[in-house]
């Protein structure tokens, strides 16, 4: 499955400044990573987002965001969003700078 280009030059913007960062291609989709964590992805039109495992319900209660099962097994701490919840410029960066949070948090693989 390919990735929606368009979103992923939206992605490339807001990430631009961050250092370690890393893109990855991978099963078709698009990885991007900060200090070797990811923090974002794209598979298709939907966006991949990391979240604190801990948030995971209550991220999966927000409008457009389902769980990210990839594989055919919920994959907690990630969630898909949906094209209608990244929409605006403004909430593709509230999902990324979710991720970038996360990746963050995580120790260091780079």
């Amino acid at each position: 499955m390919a990735f929606d280009e368009p979103l992923a030059e939206r992605v490339r913007r807001l990430l631009a400044r961050r250092p370690a960062l890393a893109e990855v291609k991978m099963f078709g989709g698009l990885c991007f990573t900060l200090r070797g964590n990811m923090c974002c992805g794209l598979l298709g039109k939907d966006l991949i987002v990391r979240v604190p495992p801990k948030e995971n319900s209550a991220v999966l209660k927000l409008p457009h965001a389902r769980p990210f099962d990839f594989t055919g097994k919920a994959m907690k701490g990630f969630v898909y969003v949906s094209p209608a919840g990244y929409k605006s410029p403004a909430a593709l960066k509230g999902w990324v700078d979710k991720g970038v949070k996360t990746a963050l948090a995580l120790k260091s693989k780079a």
